[in-house]
């Protein structure tokens, strides 16, 4: 197949430049864009590349130059500025090219955090209760409310603006951090209750006939069996930060890992299935996704948040999951192309 990989970067783009898997990977930092390049290449497509900043006429270009049999969408940002990433797909919608991963719609609903949990509610997902602190309009203050509290921003990902302040005590606190992430992100701020419980990933993949992955977890202050004892202090994460994602060294430090999920209550693996199904469904993800939920000590499943067009490195959860079912990575990425051109000729009927 002829695949073009569309990306984004943070710089304007020379006509003409290319990408290796070499320069990916060290001079622009996009593990994901040289895994899939790699990958692709392995399979024996012919595949070229299109880094995307602010110019809509190098795509069009491109596909008439090209002409690609599927883009495989890996770009999250225009101009720098998440909030276009449904642009992206909707843009070669009107170009009628297929390409992998979710349409506008649900990257619209999913990035708009309030309004998914608005959706997941009505369908009776159970959701953390939640208030928005706007922009334009903060909170002064919230009534009958449950602490801790979580603030976040509304429409960031990779837990930009999370971090350990996230976690609110109190009233003061959650304003003074709502009013941080409105100047710092110029974002509404999402104030939710704070559930306790161990932090887990389920992996989906597909359009219409569903996989679900087995489920990851991150595990806080807990180190591979053998390894030293992790350090004790109160202010050790329990939450997924930015710097518990990325920071290898924090991570290190307060020995964080991610990894196939702990025993899990009997029928839970299957109970958990059947949430991700219907929250993808729910939220009209197609291709791949992730759904973050977490699980409390009573056996309590509250959805987080779901990710349309999670990380695709080699290395990260879902393709670590895909793994856990005898998926290795080259038929992993396959199997993505194969549903981006599914959904051309079957649509979401």
């Amino acid at each position: 197949m002829r695949i073009l990989v569309l990306f984004d970067v943070h710089r304007r783009i020379a006509k003409g430049e290319t990408f290796s898997v070499r320069s990916l990977r060290t001079e622009e930092e996009k593990p994901t864009e040289a895994d899939v390049l790699a990958c692709l290449r392995k399979l024996g497509h012919e595949v070229e590349t299109l880094a995307v900043f602010d110019d809509v006429k190098a795509v069009l270009e491109e596909r008439d130059a090209f002409k690609p049999d599927v883009v495989f969408n890996l770009c999250e940002t225009f101009f720098s500025d998440r909030a276009h990433e449904p642009n992206i797909p909707a843009l070669l919608e009107l170009m009628k090219v297929p390409y992998t991963g979710a349409g506008p719609d649900a990257l619209m609903l999913c990035k708009d955090k309030a309004l998914a949990k608005k959706l997941l509610s009505f369908h009776r997902v159970r959701v953390a209760r939640f208030v928005v602190s706007a922009r334009e309009r903060p909170l002064r203050h919230l009534k009958r409310f449950s602490y801790p509290a979580f603030v976040k921003p509304i429409g960031e990902e990779a837990s930009d603006g999370i971090a350990l302040a996230s976690l609110a005590k109190n009233e003061e606190e959650v304003l003074e951090r709502a009013r941080f992430l409105h100047e710092r992100f110029e974002s509404d701020a999402l104030v939710e209750e704070y559930v306790d419980g161990r932090e887990l990933y389920l992996g989906v993949l597909g359009n219409k006939r569903l996989t679900v992955f087995p489920p990851r977890e991150i595990f806080f202050g807990q180190a591979p069996s053998g390894a030293a004892e992790p350090q004790s202090a109160d202010d050790a994460p329990k939450f997924a930060t930015a710097k518990a994602k990325w920071d290898e060294g924090y991570r290190k430090k307060w020995k964080i890992r991610n990894g196939p999920a702990g025993p899990l209550p009997q029928g839970m693996e299957r109970r958990l299935a059947e949430l991700a199904r219907r929250v993808y469904r729910i939220l009209n993800i197609r291709g791949l996704g992730r759904i973050d939920v977490r699980l409390t000590a009573s056996g309590d499943v509250v959805v987080i948040e779901a990710n349309p067009n999670p990380s695709l490195a080699k290395d990260d959860d879902f393709a670590q999951a895909a793994a856990q079912v005898g998926i290795g990575y080259e038929a992993l990425i396959q199997k993505i192309l194969e549903n981006a051109l599914r959904w051309k000729t079957e649509g979401p009927g």
